[in-house]
């Protein structure tokens, strides 16, 4: 773990794992603890992971300015951790809603990045979302399930302002095994859920201004998607690789919206090809 300050003096902290060249980790949530992210299913024992606790979440400091956490205005956040590693480039992973900050650093500093994963990433830096009945579709590839109709019922509540993660969850991570439902229950104590409005609050983004600074980045993007997720599925990933000059996607079968947990080899093994080529 290593200290070091934004800005605008806040102080922010990383957490270093593994062995090989180094990969800048952006969680999700959003503002989720890093923590969350674990070993990434065994990668660190192919990279050094560099997990980032956004302002006001893990061991980082809270923002004195309430519009600190705002998604846009973290993208400084991201370029000091790039000049307290002495990095003039790096790779970077971000997950879901951490994908959003990702995007905006990259097109902000598009000379700074090697290569950019984006994990079941949401898109809404590109003004891309989801379509309303995406998840109900991957739903139905785990109809078969015990757990399906009670977490399907939990879902469709959602759209009645209804919001209970936990029933749901085994629909997000496309199975309900222990590992699942160890990373469910930690997330009590790693989300911030009061910091989710302020990370989106309005004027985070401007889609078209992003899209035309992103002509710049020559960087290889990989958004890896999980067959059974919706957010996004094979094709909404396919619609945010396209935003990117160098951009692809893929799909893992058999897995949700985190994919490093409960079958971490195929997301392991993608993710290796990906930014060893």
């Amino acid at each position: 773990m290593s200290t070091f300050s934004a800005p605008d003096g806040t102080s922010l902290t990383c957490h270093h794992s593994g062995q090989g060249a180094p990969l800048v980790c952006l969680p999700g949530g959003p503002m989720r603890d890093s923590a969350y992210f674990g070993d990434l299913g065994g990668l660190d024992v192919h990279r050094s992971l560099i997990r980032l606790d956004l302002r006001g979440t893990g061991d980082s400091e809270p923002s004195a300015d309430p519009a600190g956490y705002r998604c846009d205005r973290q993208v400084d956040d991201v370029e000091a951790l790039r000049k307290e590693l002495g990095l003039d480039t790096f790779d970077l992973l971000a997950h879901s809603a951490g994908a959003d900050l990702a995007v905006l650093y990259a097109a902000r500093y598009p000379a700074r990045v090697g290569r950019l994963l984006l994990v079941t990433p949401a898109a809404g830096a590109l003004g891309l979302a989801e379509g309303p009945d995406d998840r109900a579709e991957a739903a139905e590839l785990t109809a078969g399930e015990p757990w399906h109709p009670a977490a399907l019922a939990a879902l469709a509540a959602t759209r009645q302002g209804v919001f209970d993660f936990e029933a749901f969850a085994p629909l997000i991570y496309g199975r309900w095994g222990a590992a699942e439902q160890d990373h469910v229950a930690r997330r009590a104590t790693q989300a911030h859920p009061e910091l989710g409005g302020r990370y989106y609050a309005e004027g985070a983004f401007d889609p078209e201004a992003t899209r035309a600074a992103l002509a710049a980045l020559t960087a290889p993007v990989l958004v890896l998607a999980g067959a059974y997720d919706g957010s996004p599925n094979p094709a909404f990933a396919a619609r945010i690789a396209a935003a990117f000059p160098a951009g692809e996607s893929s799909v893992l079968p058999a897995i949700g919206h985190f994919p490093w947990v409960g079958e971490s080899a195929g997301f392991v093994g993608a993710v290796r090809e990906f930014l060893d080529r």
